[in-house]
C-alpha cells in the first residue's frame, strides 16, 4: 500500500555528512519508490508500481473538511516474492482498512486496520502475496475529530484502529469485506465516518489547518512569525497547537514542504542545476538540499532522480 497505501512509520538514516547530489550507488533490485504529493492524481509520476494498482473514488460531502481523499489499492505479487517500497514523506495522517495481506514497515507486522500518524520520514514497507484495501487521507487539523484524539498521540507510527475505536475498526473492516463491489465498500466506509463524527465533537482545528495550507504553499519558505499571524494565534501557540493537530512540528511541515516543491521543480528539469535549484528552493547551498533529500527520503537527489526516471518509465509500460 503506497503513501495512502502507508505513509506509514518511520525509519529513515540521516547522513552524517553530505555526499555529491551526483553519488549514485547500486540500489536494490526489488525496491521501488512511492510517492503523491497534493495535486497528483493517483501518485507521482516516480512511482514504480504497475498501472491500475490504484483508484480513486469521491469523497462524500459531509466528509471533505475532514479527508482529503480514498484510495483503493490492490495488487498481487508471485508466492514468494517480496517488494520494498519506498514511501516518501507526505506529513499526513491515514486510516487504512486491509482485505488481504497487510504490508508491514520495519520489524513489524501490519495491522489488518490501523491508524497512521503524520511522519516527516520515509518509510521502507514489505508487500508481498495478495494487497488490497482501502486507504482515507486526513486533512491535516482534522484528523482528531475522526481519530478521537490528538494526532500528536500517534506521530510517527501506526496503531490497531481498534486502540482508538474501541473495537469498531475491526467491526467496520468485517461489514467492507462482506459488500459485493468497490463502490458498497466506499459507501459503508463513508457512512461510518459520517456517523462517527456526528457522534462526536466534529470539529477541525481552524488555525491549525490554515496554518499548514499556509506553509504548504509557500514552499516551507514563510517565516512562523508571519504564518502565526494570519492565524491569529503567537508563535509558541502555533507550535503547540500545531504539533497536537497535525501530528509534526511547524519546522517538520515546512522541511517536507520545501521537498515537495524541490520534486515539482525536478519533474520539469532531468538535469538540474543543483546549485541554482537548492538555492531557488529555498535551501542554504546544495549540501543543504541533498542532506535533506537524505533524511526526508533516504536517498541523494540523484539517486531520487534515477530512480524517479526509472519508476515512470515502468509505470507507463
Amino acid at each position: 500500500m503506497p503513501a495512502d497505501r502507508m505513509q506509514l512509520m518511520h525509519g529513515g538514516t540521516r547522513c552524517r555528512a553530505p555526499r555529491s547530489a551526483n553519488a549514485m550507488p547500486t540500489l536494490p533490485k526489488n525496491e521501488r519508490l512511492y510517492l503523491r504529493l497534493d495535486d497528483d492524481p493517483l501518485h507521482g509520476p516516480e512511482a514504480g508500481m504497475p498501472a491500475d494498482t490504484l483508484r480513486a473514488f469521491s469523497v462524500a460531502e459531509p466528509l471533505r473538511m475532514h479527508v482529503a481523499h480514498i484510495l483503493l489499492y490492490r495488487e498481487t505479487l508471485p508466492e514468494g516474492r517480496e517488494v520494498l517500497e519506498r514511501v516518501l514523506p507526505d506529513g499526513a495522517v491515514r486510516l487504512v482498512f486491509n482485505l488481504g495481506d497487510a504490508p508491514s514497515a520495519g520489524e513489524s507486522a501490519g495491522h489488518a486496520v490501523e491508524a497512521i500518524g503524520a511522519s516527516a520520514a520515509p518509510a521502507l514497507v514489505r508487500l508481498c502475496r495478495k494487497m488490497e484495501g482501502l486507504s482515507v487521507t486526513l486533512r491535516p487539523g482534522a484528523a482528531a475529530a475522526l481519530l478521537g484524539r490528538p494526532a500528536s498521540e500517534i506521530a510517527g507510527t501506526a496503531v490497531h484502529l481498534d486502540e482508538l475505536w474501541r473495537g469498531r475498526g475491526a467491526e467496520l473492516l468485517e461489514r467492507i469485506a462482506l459488500q459485493p463491489d468497490d463502490a458498497s465498500r466506499v459507501s459503508v466506509l463513508c457512512a461510518a465516518l459520517q456517523r462517527r463524527l456526528a457522534d462526536g465533537d466534529g470539529a477541525v482545528h481552524v488555525a491549525a489547518m490554515r496554518a499548514a495550507q499556509l506553509i504548504a504553499t509557500s514552499g516551507g519558505r514563510r517565516p512562523l512569525r508571519e504564518v502565526a499571524q494570519a492565524v491569529g494565534l503567537g508563535e509558541r501557540r502555533l507550535q503547540q497547537v500545531f504539533r497536537q493537530q497535525v501530528g509534526l512540528s511547524p519546522r517538520a511541515w515546512s522541511r517536507l514542504a520545501r521537498l515537495h516543491a524541490c520534486v515539482r521543480a525536478l519533474r520539469l528539469q532531468r538535469e538540474p542545476a543543483w546549485a541554482s535549484l537548492a538555492l531557488d528552493g529555498g535551501f542554504y547551498d546544495q549540501s543543504h538540499l541533498i542532506n535533506e533529500f537524505q533524511a526526508l527520503c533516504g536517498l541523494t537527489p540523484t539517486e531520487f532522480l534515477g530512480r524517479a526516471i526509472s519508476g515512470s518509465s515502468k509505470t507507463a509500460d
